[in-house]
């Protein structure tokens, strides 16, 4: 059974003709066959609000439906509405010229017959953390299809010229009429004879066999910029695969894919790691030699009386600024390693010294059973 016209296209029975175009071209973007290629869910959806449109655009047919619903205007009911089977509409080669003739534009076979920019190409590269976060230099050898330096991509025999093509003199395209449920358009698809070329060769380039692009491996030098994270594209214009009938080349993207450091972590500039340090440096004070991403140590202060977890910092020792100057934060979280396998006379000192000292002494500022009684007598008032 037939949905109703207007809810086919979501509009209101009192919608004027510019909000039922309106309607309708949004259907159309949306399950237009081309768009949705091998989608039959799609076409059937899109055929049904086509159908919708064609009734309702159309005053007489729009009143006929009004008054008489699908009888009205089915022509098995007399109403006189051809459908898609009556007006010949066919979902193959042209379809995507009607719509492009429809909503603006050039037909689809318009756009291929003329020049072709080259295809883009993509390149993962796989970088050391440091690499990535000081930049550096790399060569690659990308495999791509370039013009034919025997024929200048003209894909004919050195001393020959391509021909012009007999069926389409020249144009690359072909025409053909069709009827639709707008009447009868005119479109163009591309010459079958010469694929769109607007010429024929009779005598092939023996380099490219008569292709105009020939397979070629070629090494590139790529400047990694400092500062650079994992995932980032790096765009080299022109460097992708040659285009068709003079079209530009197409462009080669740089992937980056960079490997995790051992010790370090990363979170935009900022790096981050762990350092353990003894009970004694916690609780008496110490400085520290740090490791840094560069090479080497930096010197770091641990505060008296530190607690494990606390995280400290050492300026413009992160990751440098991919734009401009400065470099982020290292940040480091020490966490306080307890002594195991205490001799007697150890264990002996330690005890002596919890008997010295109060238990807020031993666990910081309060301790955590202290503040556990505080929120108990909080909660029972």
């Amino acid at each position: 059974m037939k949905r109703d016209y207007y809810e086919v296209l979501g509009v209101p029975k009192t919608a004027d003709e510019q909000e039922i175009k309106q309607a309708y071209r949004k259907l159309a973007r949306q399950y237009h066959p081309d768009v949705n290629p091998g989608d039959k869910e799609a076409e059937e959806k899109f055929k049904e609000a086509t159908e919708a449109f064609d009734v309702l655009n159309d005053d007489q047919k729009r009143s006929r439906y009004d008054q008489f619903g699908h009888a009205g205007v089915d022509p098995q009911a007399g109403g006189g509405f051809g459908g898609f089977g009556g007006a010949g509409f066919d979902f193959g080669g042209g379809i995507s010229d009607i719509f492009e003739m429809f909503f603006g534009g050039t037909g689809g076979a318009q756009r291929r017959s003329g020049p072709q920019r080259g295809n883009d190409l993509r390149y993962n590269m796989s970088l050391k953390f440091e690499e990535a976060v000081f930049g550096t230099k790399k060569e690659i050898q990308v495999p791509r299809f370039e013009t034919c330096p025997e024929c200048q991509g003209s894909g004919a025999q050195a001393g020959t010229q391509p021909e012009t093509c007999s069926q389409c003199k020249g144009t690359g395209q072909a025409t053909s009429v069709q009827r639709t449920p707008f009447g009868q358009i005119q479109t163009s698809h591309t010459c079958p004879a010469c694929q769109g070329r607007g010429a024929t060769i009779k005598s092939p380039c023996k380099e490219c066999n008569g292709q105009g692009k020939v397979r070629k491996v070629k090494t590139l030098q790529i400047a990694i910029p400092q500062g650079s994270e994992n995932g980032l594209n790096l765009r080299l214009s022109g460097d992708g695969e040659a285009g068709e009938r003079g079209g530009p080349p197409g462009d080669l993207y740089v992937v980056l894919h960079v490997k995790p450091h051992k010790i370090f972590e990363r979170d935009g500039n900022d790096l981050f790691c762990e350092y353990p340090i003894s009970i004694v440096q916690a609780t008496l004070g110490a400085e520290i030699d740090i490791p840094v991403l560069e090479g080497g140590t930096e010197k770091l202060k641990i505060p008296e009386g530190t607690q494990t977890s606390t995280v400290l910092h050492l300026r413009n020792k992160g990751v440098p600024h991919r734009r401009g100057n400065g470099r982020g934060d290292l940040h480091v979280q020490v966490v306080v390693m307890t002594p195991a396998k205490l001799n007697d006379k150890q264990k002996q000192l330690l005890r002596d010294f919890g008997n010295s000292v109060s238990e807020q002494q031993q666990m910081g500022s309060k301790t955590l059973f202290a503040k556990i009684k505080d929120n108990i007598r909080d909660v029972m008032g």
